[in-house]
């Protein structure tokens, strides 16, 4: 797996309350934390290099691509509370699938250790994670979302593809791999948003902890419901595809879970929701209803709207049969055609 156990991060505490950590052997100290979620807290932190280091030292040394080395030190460390041997199993499956990506659309992992801890009267977990990438300080789609929301602002056409087509490119390497991998959880709270004055928005998909090989057979109930179950703890639900809300007892479930999830998001993008939330705030609405039934609903747009062929091609990947549902190659030839029509 590829993780280090190792008694250097005595100083784990300090995490909470600022302080120093290692991972193997870097150093970093906390600035401040940026978000949390269940067991796991998510910090800035800024790489201490000490001068007598050769050749500079620190990570630099260590990273294949140094694209992937921060200028100014600065990282994101996602440090992981570990209460049980299923956990731990978890988040090994995490540090491994995200090894496997290589793409500039989707989040590295750049280092990681996982240590044993003495568990404390505040806690009961018995190991940590801690796991270093690129920080990406303007947040996600989603937090972008609620800021142009109440500014009464929304992305431009033009814009909108060009995000999207950066989702399609990272998961269209995810899908190729020998063994194709679904992310499992598309969604814009795991797409990272970076705007440098004068350069095109740069979209990056994070998040691995429900990715797995994306091709499974379901030839039993049992089977369907253990993959049902597996989804609703793993696939938010807004973005779920229907066969991970009702699988049938003999169904062959591919990457296409992504493409549905990838619809969602698109639409998402121009409307800051999931097509399917309004089921939600509906008096006997039913979310899972609204999602195997496709019934979308269009807002009334910005103005100027929408062309309707985003609406047509957001619908084209919510077609709730997998077997109809478009993959992730017809896809990007479909948004490249789109760019080259509305781009300004």
């Amino acid at each position: 797996m590829g993780c280090s156990f190792s008694g250097l991060n005595a100083l784990y505490g300090a995490v909470n309350g600022g302080g120093d950590v290692w991972i193997n052997e870097n150093r970093f100290r906390i600035v401040r934390q940026l978000g949390e979620g269940g067991f796991a807290y998510v910090f800035l932190v800024k790489e201490m290099v000490s001068d007598s280091s050769v050749g500079g030292g620190g990570l630099s040394n260590k990273l294949k691509d140094s694209s992937h080395v921060s200028d100014d030190g600065t990282y994101a460390m996602k440090k992981i509370l570990i209460q049980n041997s299923e956990q731990l199993e978890l988040v090994k499956e995490e540090i491994r699938v995200s090894s496997l990506f290589n793409h500039p659309n989707l989040l590295p992992l750049l280092d990681h250790a996982i240590i044993s801890v003495k568990p404390t009267q505040e806690g009961s977990w018995n190991h940590e994670a801690y796991l270093l990438f690129p920080v990406h300080l303007d947040g996600t789609l989603l937090d972008i979302a609620k800021v142009m929301k109440s500014k009464k602002e929304s992305y431009s056409t033009s814009d909108v593809l060009q995000i999207f087509r950066q989702l399609c490119a990272g998961l269209q390497h995810m899908h190729s791999l020998e063994t194709p991998y679904a992310h499992n959880d598309v969604k814009p709270g795991n797409v990272l948003i970076t705007h440098r004055k004068g350069q095109p928005t740069v979209a990056i998909l994070m998040d691995f902890g429900s990715s797995r090989p994306a091709r499974r057979q379901i030839r039993s109930r049992s089977e369907a419901l253990q993959l049902q179950e597996w989804a609703s703890e793993h696939c938010s639900a807004p973005f779920r595809a229907p066969e991970l809300w009702d699988c049938p007892s003999h169904a062959d479930v591919d990457e296409r879970t992504d493409i549905w999830s990838l619809g969602c998001t698109l639409y998402a993008i121009m409307y800051g929701v999931s097509p399917f939330e309004y089921a939600l705030g509906e008096s006997g609405g039913s979310l899972q209803l609204a999602v195997v039934n496709a019934q979308i609903k269009w807002p009334a747009g910005p103005k100027p709207a929408y062309p309707e062929a985003l609406h047509q091609f957001v619908t084209w990947m919510l077609q709730p049969q997998a077997a109809v549902r478009p993959r992730i190659d017809d896809i990007v030839i479909h948004v490249d055609k789109l760019i080259a029509k509305f781009s300004n």
